[in-house]
């Protein structure tokens, strides 16, 4: 990371560092961040699950063992309308933990996560608080909850589609930010990789009249003279400029 930020023998200074990593590559991102940009800092991986009573143990229960296994750190968690889903959703997850050759990394992180159970109107108001980085929906609801819900990096709707399916190939990518941080971003895309530079352009007329006085009125507002003066020798009425020879 360190090479491609400052540039090293054969390797030229970068602009982006982009792309997921584990701890120590984060924790490098972070410093290099002044330097180049950098897409996000990602922190361990998360899913939550929103269900109703309709919902699937079987295949919520492999979900979380799927997202479980990444990482002890991992944080997967059940969000039901149904305390009895939930129960059955537990057994399922010991049964299915029998035998899965990642058991001890899954065990640990299912000891972060947690289940919730609540009304409809908590269960979301839940999800839009956790602005989980994978947020997967089950049950008989999902369409109503699809459109209710905002903060997530990357959205599953039906039991059919698993977050896995989002990890490889399916289209949605798989660098997505964690720790609440879907509040306010998003995942790895091209606009990444894209500047989006401002421009402005004006005539003499009054739409730089209105401008360049108010511009005037705030930069004094400030004690910024010069800006003042700046925007109101626009208006004044100037010749061409002499010859310089």
């Amino acid at each position: 990371v360190a090479a491609m930020a400052y540039g090293v023998g054969p390797v030229p200074r970068c602009d982006v560092v982009a792309g997921p990593g584990g701890e120590w590559v984060t924790a490098a991102k972070l410093l290099v961040s002044g330097v180049v940009g950098i897409d996000l800092l990602a922190g361990p991986s998360e899913l939550a699950v929103l269900t109703d009573e309709a919902g699937d143990p079987v295949l919520i229960a492999a979900d979380l063992l799927a997202q479980a296994e990444h990482d002890p750190a991992a944080l997967p968690v059940l969000i039901s309308t149904s305390a009895e889903l939930v129960d059955h959703v537990e057994g399922e997850l010991t049964r299915q933990l029998s035998g899965l050759p990642t058991a001890r990394i899954a065990r640990a992180a299912l000891q972060n996560g947690f289940a919730v159970v609540a009304t409809e109107e908590e269960a979301l108001r839940c999800c839009e608080e956790l602005a989980p980085e994978h947020l997967q929906l089950h049950g008989s609801r999902v369409r109503g909850w699809e459109a209710s819900l905002d903060r997530f990096g990357a959205i599953f709707v039906n039991e059919s589609v698993t977050e896995v399916l989002g990890d490889y190939g399916a289209g949605p990518n798989h660098t997505l930010p964690t720790g609440g941080t879907a509040r306010f971003t998003a995942g790895l895309s091209v606009l990444s990789f894209l500047r989006r530079p401002t421009w402005l352009n004006l005539d003499r007329g009054p739409e730089l009249e209105v401008l360049s006085r108010d511009a005037a009125r705030l930069a004094r507002m400030e004690g910024l003279e010069a800006h003042a003066r700046a925007a109101e020798i626009r208006l004044e009425s100037r010749g061409p400029l002499p010859d310089p020879s």
